[in-house]
């Protein structure tokens, strides 16, 4: 299964480029955009619990339709065609998003073999989505879905011990005990809305949103929020990578590519209802361990955001509250972010 996902993610890469078709002709009002990302406990002083995250994701440029619109890739436009059910329509402005994202869930003592049955389970996933973003003037929503698997397939193991190889780490030593294979799928819907906002140099905003999210992966509710100030904001839907809009993914109604230099800081908060977390609840078809969930999480973060001509920087810093019941510590983690508008 890991194979079949990584060889579809060599096609879409392959098929970006396309983006770049003169036939676009929004490429240079509102160009397409590459977001790297990667997250890591390391950076709040942690190696446990949510341990590491990489995501690459691939942002079309606004869209007349999903099916027929040259800006994208024929593969896009082939896989839509079979998506119809949850794309938006009837709105402003619209764009298409593309994710490959694998994540890596450990305990906290790495130095135990055996299973540690009040800390989380050992967890490695790894996944694609698809995601659509459809805006009225200060007002998103987004669909978003992701299909993938967790367990061995996934590799946790191994990209951990190479990355904790390169930066001189320990070796996590319960890898045995992981989740076993299952292929995971979760269908995430939220909605937000911008107030404030400012045409001047300086210039604030909030982003409110809600919504939920229910599969195999992950169900629960959310509702939360973000604001922003600094110098020229972009005219987007927030800088934080917990929402699926986040990184500048969503349609803007206009965009500077200037030379200017432009920054921001930015605060953010969610909470969540949870009534299902793989990594927590372990496999769903299978007997593996498990640990009792707390089921109501709230995460708070704040970053700050750099941007210049086609470039953008972002780095935050997230903390949440405890996720399980026997868990030591509350989760702490950070996230930073390159993004390159083509």
């Amino acid at each position: 299964m890991s194979r079949v996902v990584a060889l579809l993610a060599l096609l879409w890469l392959a098929a970006f480029p396309a983006f770049a078709d003169e036939t676009c002709e929004r490429r240079t009002e509102l160009p397409p955009t590459v977001n790297f990302r990667v997250d890591n406990d390391l950076f709040g002083g942690q190696d446990q619990g949510y341990s590491n995250g990489v995501q690459l994701t691939l942002v079309s440029p606004n869209l007349a339709d999903y099916t027929q619109d040259p800006c994208l890739p024929r593969l896009a436009r082939l896989v839509n065609r079979y998506l119809g059910a949850i794309q938006p329509s009837g709105f402003e402005q619209q764009n298409m998003v593309v994710t490959f994202a694998h994540a890596i869930f450990t305990p906290t003592d790495f130095s135990r073999s055996d299973l540690i049955e009040d800390d989380r389970p050992y967890v490695g996933g790894f996944l694609v989505g698809l995601g659509y973003n459809a805006r009225n003037g200060d007002q998103l929503q987004t669909t978003q879905l992701r299909l993938g698997m967790i367990g061995p397939s996934a590799r946790g193991e191994e990209v951990q011990n190479g990355v904790h190889r390169i930066i001189g780490a320990d070796r996590f030593k319960g890898w045995d005990n992981q989740l076993h294979d299952e292929p995971v799928f979760m269908l995430q819907h939220e909605r937000m809305r911008r107030f404030g906002g400012s045409e001047g140099v300086w210039g604030w905003d909030a982003i409110s949103h809600y919504g939920g999210a229910v599969g195999t992966l992950a169900t629960f509710a959310n509702v939360g929020g973000e604001v922003r100030f600094g110098l020229r904001l972009p005219d987007d839907f927030g800088s934080t990578p917990l929402r699926p809009a986040g990184e500048n993914t969503a349609p803007r109604s206009q965009t500077r590519r200037g030379g200017a230099w432009r920054w921001h800081g930015f605060l953010t908060a969610d909470a969540r209802w949870v009534l299902r977390d793989i990594t927590l609840d372990g496999n769903t078809w299978r007997d593996s361990h498990s640990v009792d969930k707390e089921p109501f999480v709230a995460y708070v973060g704040f970053g700050f955001a750099l941007m210049k001509g086609s470039w953008k920087f972002a780095l935050a810093r997230y903390q949440g509250t405890r996720e399980f019941e026997t868990q030591k510590e509350p989760p702490v983690f950070g996230s930073f972010t390159i993004s390159r508008a083509l």
